[in-house]
């Protein structure tokens, strides 16, 4: 899936600046185990790790369109699906190529379409582009954002890489992070284009970003409208059940071993068996490989909350036994959670405290089980933002509540008391920074004409979902997994399924009574029926306690060594969280008090690993 790093400047030569290059670009060698590459000229350094998935011995980046150095260069990340569609188109147009892999396709596109190019593919990623011919930088992110993408303006140019830690490894850059940066770390909102530290930017999904002497501009190649449905329902799920077939099996090309993450819920169940039957198709006889994550104990403790209905390993089981996959489960101990080694990988992938707790240390320990056997991981995310899976989807309060709807349950689970019990709502004014987010987001909602009630009120909710909440959930996938160096693919975020089932009434997405009706549908028949009826379970998080009293002792650490998140907290404050009896924090993920804890204690590690400055 690759890294990238760059720095272009106009006001002074860069050719004696390599050494700043390569501390840029070596900061991402988990995204890349496989090779690096710099590529330097007098205004312009372009860096890159790769992860060799496509064609491994010609695919080396940074890839220039010729070697006189008067062409343009490309360094990339991610995949491009129809790579082979669109080398045949440009081979009819007269293009030679000298690899088979899907960067050239993509350098290619740009020097016959310009940067219109980016409207033709179909894929997860991020690239950079820098024309020597009319000293011009492109950066261009997919159109989901599965693929992160970072910039920092400087006065003469611009800094870039896939990782904030990338533009951090500068010495020209500081890392800040201000009020408006805290406000994101602790409001669970995602922001489009925020990227925390001061003077720092995220590329905009589907933007193509663009720097030159004149300046800067921004170009959306692609934005997601609202149309009128006009299929019926038998017509919608076989539509559906047909756009999956065709993405699943696209997104299973690569030169390397290709296997699934497996929770026996219905997303990752359905991409499992779809996985299974496009490679029986091709006549693939050994056995799909799919990996599941358990807690030791987890089953025999587990007890049914808002959010967890039932245990996961017995349906992935199920699910494995019926479409013939090879099923792989992890099993975790506490220890293996709390190992100091797993919790410091896991803050330097993300360059932030931990946001889903317990969540993002299992995801890293299972995706480096993964990467033992294989390269690429297809895995379900985005399906409960599509089809309508999450609980506050069907939650009359979450539904008509003036906010983000996620921001309900985490109402409910204590962790926006827990953070008014630390003073941090208040003291981070994070009722109206959560307002005014939610209202920029209700005015970007394309919506149809004449539409109103609860149509036009699942419409917002399903916006929302799609460019916030989805992309907080991807971010978290790829920086967790890449940290391994596994690449993962999510077809849900293909942007002809996104297109198709945004447009859907909810009446369609909900017509048996149930959560994702759509996707339940196109999936029956293949799928055991156990799984199918099924209810919503989030990724899994361990319930414990003892995993919860290893976390007090930790914050109990914290207040003896006089930490740095005693400067946005009292000892008071975090004493009083204390107080709570044991096992008041069991509910995990992003929602519960018990995240917040977690976030406390990453943040010191943050703050002094990072350097970071809080301009609080």
């Amino acid at each position: 899936m690759c890294g990238l790093a760059g720095w272009v400047s106009y006001g002074r030569d860069l050719t004696g600046a390599t050494d700043m290059a390569w501390a840029m670009t070596e900061t991402m060698i988990c995204r890349g185990p496989d090779a690096g590459g710099l590529w330097t000229s007098k205004h312009a350094l372009l860096g890159h790790r790769r992860l060799a998935v496509i064609d491994p011995g010609g695919g080396r980046q940074p890839m220039a369109a010729a070697d006189d150095g008067g062409q343009p260069v490309i360094t990339y990340t991610g995949e491009v699906y129809n790579f082979r569609e669109l080398r045949d188109q440009l081979r009819s147009r007269g293009h030679l190529f000298h690899t088979s892999s899907d960067t050239e396709v993509v350098l290619r596109s740009y020097l016959e379409w310009g940067a219109a190019f980016a409207e033709r593919l179909n894929g997860i990623y991020a690239l950079a582009i820098w024309d020597p011919r009319i000293e011009e930088l492109l950066l261009v992110r997919d159109r989901m954002g599965v693929k992160p993408l970072y910039y920092y303006p400087t006065v003469d140019g611009v800094i870039f890489g896939s990782e904030p830690k990338v533009i951090l490894a500068h010495d020209e850059v500081e890392a800040v992070v201000d009020v408006d940066g805290l406000r994101e770390i602790f409001s669970i909102v995602k922001t489009p284009g925020q990227a925390v530290f001061r003077g720092m930017h995220e590329v905009l999904p589907a933007t193509v970003l663009r720097f030159s002497r004149a300046g800067s501009s921004t170009q959306a190649y692609w934005t997601l409208e609202a149309r009128a449905h006009t299929d019926d329902l038998e017509t919608t799920v076989a539509r559906v059940r047909s756009l999956l077939e065709d993405i699943v099996e696209r997104q299973l090309v690569a030169d390397v071993t290709v296997g699934t993450l497996l929770s026996g819920g219905l997303d990752s169940s359905a991409v499992t068996a779809l996985a299974a039957a496009a490679r029986a198709r091709h006549g693939i006889t050994e056995p799909l490989r799919a990996y599941s994550v358990d807690f030791a104990g987890h089953e025999q403790r587990f007890e049914s909350n808002v959010q967890w209905e039932d245990p996961d390993t017995p349906f992935a089981v199920e699910v494995a036994a019926k479409v013939g996959a090879e099923h792989v489960i992890v099993e975790l101990h506490n220890e293996d959670i709390l190992a100091p080694e797993v919790r410091a990988a896991v803050l330097r992938a993300q360059d932030l405290p931990v946001s889903t707790g317990d969540m993002e240390y299992s995801l890293l320990l299972l995706c480096r089980a993964l990467r033992e056997s294989m390269t690429v991981a297809l895995s379900g995310e985005a399906a409960d933002e599509l089809f309508g899976g999450y609980t506050w989807f069907h939650d009359r309060e979450a539904v008509e509540l003036d906010s983000f709807p996620w921001h309900h349950p985490f109402e409910q689970a204590g962790g926006v008391g827990a953070l008014r019990e630390l003073g941090l709502w208040d003291r981070l004014d994070l009722t109206n920074y959560v307002k005014l987010r939610y209202t920029e987001a209700l005015e970007e909602v394309p919506r149809l004409p004449g539409e109103t009630g609860l149509e036009a009120r699942m419409r917002e909710l399903s916006y929302l979902n799609i460019t916030r909440w989805e992309n907080f959930l991807l971010d978290r996938k790829d920086r967790i997994s890449m940290a391994a160096s596994l690449e993962v693919r999510v077809p849900f975020t293909d942007h002809r399924l996104v297109e198709y089932v945004y447009n859907a009434p909810w009446s369609m997405k909900t017509f048996d009574g149930r959560e994702k009706s759509l996707l339940r549908a196109a999936m029956r028949g293949i799928l055991p029926e156990s799984v199918l009826d099924r209810k919503k379970n989030p990724y899994p998080s361990t319930q414990d306690r003892d995993y919860e009293l290893a976390l007090r002792q930790k914050v109990e650490a914290v207040l003896r060594h006089g930490a740095p998140v005693l400067g946005i907290v009292s000892e008071r404050e975090v004493r009083r969280l204390l107080d709570r009896p044991v096992g008041s924090y069991a509910m995990g993920g992003p929602w519960g008090a018990r995240a917040v804890l977690e976030r406390l204690i990453e943040f010191n590690t943050w703050v002094t690993e990072y350097g970071v400055r809080i301009a609080f």
